[in-house]
């Protein structure tokens, strides 16, 4: 019987110094702490030798008197956080600006790498769903518009995925025109995937212990093990003050035994984030799998404050390791405390790829309804580069992936990293550009010297696209032209309208600095016209959230009355 049992037993065997002791180690029990005041991870040892000496006369005095019938009673998660904590936010992001205009007459060139992350739709609900309107720097505008799927053109040939584009009028802006690059990679079933050698890397810090960390962690780790096959094989690492393998690499056909290493994880202490990443590389390096998956999953509020912490060092671990040919998916949990910057660069530097997690309907969409998207790629380093005609555009500007933006010269060079694409991923690309002669942002220049006419005519722009194939060193080349066929937005198609509405409504978390005077409700209106067949509810979910950013920034524009 453990001492805290005891003392509920025999509260008057113990008397006042018992409670003293027990009030002395639940302050030292494991939580979110200050970084400059991390609590251990045990009781100290002087204390242990208390708690023991009270079991000991506890234990006497209950062999001369009847036992009684008192049970502990579980302590809440929120119960054990200091008073104030969820007061203070403690949450980072990384600040980016806009995409600047850019007149195609000086640059008719844009390059950027593709982007298929989602986290920063499911933290913006997460928001939204608290009564909150996110951080500006919390919405990044192609993670929002990547987050639904698209009926875009699947793959022809020996090409992994497909590409379509289509323009059509801009609705926040008649002047211009939005034009739309889709992607769509071929889908794999669960079955069809290779082996997989995973590594479920998971925080067990005290910042974690709380219902949106562990608990949500061992319960959407769960989902994937349903997922997972007799030739796969789970390791499990965790760290908190230190990091340790609590799981051996075991096959996937041994569930129980997955399950209940899950299961009897338990939250406390620092958090060694470094520590852990380098054990689960060595995990995943000791039992890879040649032409497999081999990849680590890392479940945490990325709020480390032990051993290498600083942002710049940890991505750059990444960045080294992922040359072993381990790639990393990071997994994001928590509030109030949760490093976003750090979860996102990290799966950009370890050529993964990175979801928060709000709810286990987000978990069984990330790890059971897209597991081919989130473990398999299909092509790595995938780039594109448009150029402009300038007989046709005179202004553009790229909407989104501010931090995915390549020079003209990295388009070619196959050393320069860029975003990867799982199987059945779909990525979509936004420019919003201004015909010639049509009013745009820049002021006309007086010495302008000008464009000389494209030889092609009636199109818009070049596409190219560069990509490799898994296991390639050199990439591969897709060219072809964006032809000029511009149709009203209520003419286009459903896809363009619904993106084109979530394109609105980031823009309009952020300032709305070009969105002008097209509102919330307008963008609702033109979600709803797209919603389609919506056969897993999420485009209903995205009006819902709009109409709730719409009622949060109606209230904070109202000033309050003051009454008489």
């Amino acid at each position: 019987m453990s001492a805290y049992s005891l003392l509920l037993v025999r509260p008057l065997a113990v008397g006042f110094s018992a409670g003293a002791l027990l009030a002395l180690a639940a302050c030292s029990a494991s939580g979110p702490e200050p970084e400059a005041q991390a609590a251990p991870a045990a009781a100290p040892p002087v204390l242990r030798e208390s708690l023991a000496a009270v079991e000991m006369r506890a234990e006497a005095s209950h062999k001369r008197m009847a036992p009684m019938a008192y049970a502990p009673t579980p302590m809440p998660i929120a119960d054990v956080l200091p008073p104030g904590y969820r007061d203070e936010s403690r949450e980072q992001y990384q600040a980016y600006a806009d995409n600047p205009v850019f007149a195609v007459a000086e640059t008719p060139v844009s390059t950027f790498s593709i982007d298929v992350d989602t986290g920063s739709y499911a933290n913006v609900r997460r928001f939204l769903n608290g009564g909150q309107l996110p951080p500006k720097d919390a919405v990044r505008l192609e993670e929002l518009v990547n987050y639904f799927p698209y009926a875009y053109p699947l793959p022809q040939g020996d090409v992994p995925f497909g590409v379509g584009t289509e323009l059509a009028v801009t609705p926040w802006n008649p002047q211009t025109r939005l034009l739309r690059i889709a992607i769509k990679a071929s889908d794999r079933r669960v079955e069809a995937l290779p082996p997989a050698n995973l590594v479920f890397l998971v925080d067990v810090s005290g910042s974690m212990h709380r219902r949106e960390g562990l608990p949500m962690v061992q319960s959407t780790l769960k989902l994937l093990v349903d997922q997972l096959r007799a030739q796969d094989r789970v390791s499990l690492v965790t760290y908190a003050g230190d990091s340790q393998v609590v799981l051996e690499s075991t096959p996937g056909s041994d569930k129980a035994k997955i399950r209940a290493a899950i299961d009897q994880l338990s939250a406390g202490g620092s958090t060694a984030g470094e520590s852990g990443i380098q054990l689960a590389y060595q995990q995943a390096s000791r039992h890879m799998i040649d032409g497999g998956i081999n990849r680590i999953l890392l479940a945490t509020d990325g709020d480390f404050n032990v051993g290498i912490s600083d942002f710049d060092s940890l991505r750059q671990l990444a960045a080294d390791k992922r040359k072993s040919g381990v790639s990393l998916t990071t997994l994001g949990f928590g509030v109030d405390n949760y490093n976003e910057r750090l979860m996102e660069q990290l799966a950009d530097a370890g050529n993964g790829n990175y979801a928060y997690i709000d709810n286990l309907r987000e978990a069984r969409k990330v790890l059971v309804d897209q597991l081919g998207s989130t473990l398999a790629t299909v092509a790595s380093d995938v780039k594109l580069q448009l150029e402009f005609n300038p007989s046709e555009v005179s202004e553009y500007r790229l909407l989104g992936y501010e931090n995915r933006v390549l020079k003209r010269e990295d388009f070619s060079n196959d050393k320069v990293d860029a975003g990867d694409i799982g199987a059945g991923h779909t990525v979509t690309a936004l420019y919003e550009i201004v015909p010639v002669g049509g009013k745009g942002w820049l002021e006309p220049l007086r010495y302008r010297v000008s464009p000389q006419p494209a030889s092609e005519a009636g199109e818009l722009a070049w596409l190219r696209i560069r990509y490799k194939a898994p296991g390639e060193a050199a990439s591969r080349l897709l060219e072809r032209p964006i032809a000029l066929d511009t149709r009203p937005m209520a003419a286009a198609s459903e896809d363009l309208r619904f993106a084109a509405a979530v394109a609105a409504f980031a823009q309009q978390l952020k300032d709305g600095r070009h969105t002008g005077t097209f509102d919330l409700a307008q963008s609702i209106e033109l979600a709803r016209s797209a919603r389609g067949e919506d056969r897993f509810g999420l485009r209903g979910e995205f009006i819902q959230l709009a109409e709730i950013a719409q009622s949060l920034q109606t209230a904070a524009s109202t000033p309050a009355r003051v009454q008489q």
